[in-house]
């Protein structure tokens, strides 16, 4: 049965909005044509719904002046590796020790890294963001040409909806489209959230139970190795080492072609293990670090090994 959108109450409500809306845009044809195709939503229930979305500027602002593009570790680091963000996730831990426990069981994820994900992300649920996602994705889909990806990101939106039976104009996330505990962006919704209770739902809003399952289930998904290493810090020594630095997210050398060209190990580590070697400005000056392959796959969570960095660190504190 389809989720009708055009709920009477939020149908009431709209009508008293005074502004153009994205159903004016000259590329609403096209964006509703493609939503109709992929996900069988008739053009007038997007246009209905679009009418309704409105342009925010502060979303534009945002978008092009993350934390992780402007900062260096030093200062991206004490955003998220505070003693009350650490107090709370062992808290989160405690209080969801058997969801934990049967998600990683379940998935082959740490209980510590789903958490730490959780945590800075939302601040372990609490801070899931106030913009309403049908204007937030609106805005960046059809006045941020710059990034595409907005432009599906918007479709799934509205898939989404329909799949959870949800109403488009009351979901809230970022400014980027992110939702929940976890902070999935629609597409990832579609593919990734699970009902981790059996309730017949996929809430990542209210219910713990389902982001837990459904961050355990995406890194898992994207190829995390269980009981393999994340990083470690290293030092380095010649000159051989330097081309090797930062080259980019995944893994292109081996622990032991890593060794060889100068780098030492904190700990052992096998040297047919892919990985790569990472320098960030720490507090102290240059940092080095080998990224193995499940740092990586936290990077496919987020893309900046800043996060990366953030979330393992946030992971080891909350066990400690």
């Amino acid at each position: 049965m389809r989720f009708s959108f055009l709920t009477g109450t939020l149908l009431a409500s709209v009508i008293s909005v005074s502004h153009a809306g994205y159903d004016t845009h000259p590329r609403f044809a096209e964006f509703a044509a493609e939503v109709e195709e992929e996900y069988q939503i008739p053009a007038a229930e997007v246009k209905k719904w679009l009418s309704q979305a409105e342009r925010m500027d502060s979303v534009l602002e945002a978008i092009q002046r993350p934390a992780e593009g402007v900062l260096n570790w030093d200062r991206y680091q004490d955003i998220f590796l505070t003693r009350k963000r650490i107090e709370a996730g062992r808290n989160f831990l405690e209080t969801h020790k058997d969801t934990l426990a049967d998600a990683e069981q379940k998935y082959g994820v740490p209980k510590e890294i789903i958490g730490a994900i959780i945590g800075v992300e939302t601040f372990y649920g609490t801070r899931q963001g106030g913009y309403r996602v049908l204007d937030s994705l609106s805005t960046l889909a059809f006045d941020y040409p710059k990034r595409p990806l907005f432009w599906r990101e918007l479709k799934a939106m509205f898939a989404l909806a329909e799949a959870e039976g949800v109403d488009p104009g009351t979901i809230k996330g970022s400014y980027a489209g992110a939702m929940g505990y976890g902070q999935f962006i629609p597409t990832s919704y579609l593919a990734y959230a699970v009902d981790g209770d059996g309730d017949g739902k996929r809430d990542l809003w209210g219910n713990p139970v389902d982001a837990i399952h459904s961050v355990a289930n995406y890194f898992s998904e994207h190829g995390w190795r269980t009981g393999e290493p994340v990083t470690q810090r290293v030092t380095v020594a010649g000159d051989s080492y330097q081309a090797l630095v930062n080259t980019g997210r995944k893994p292109d050398s081996t622990v032991g072609a890593l060794t060889s060209a100068g780098v030492t190990l904190s700990v052992p580590s096998a040297a047919e293990r892919p990985a790569n070697l990472m320098m960030l400005e720490g507090k102290q000056g240059e940092e080095y670090w080998l990224g193995e392959y499940n740092f990586y796959v936290i990077t496919q969570y987020n893309h900046s090994k800043l996060y990366a960095m953030a979330v393992y660190q946030l992971s080891e504190a909350l066990t400690q």
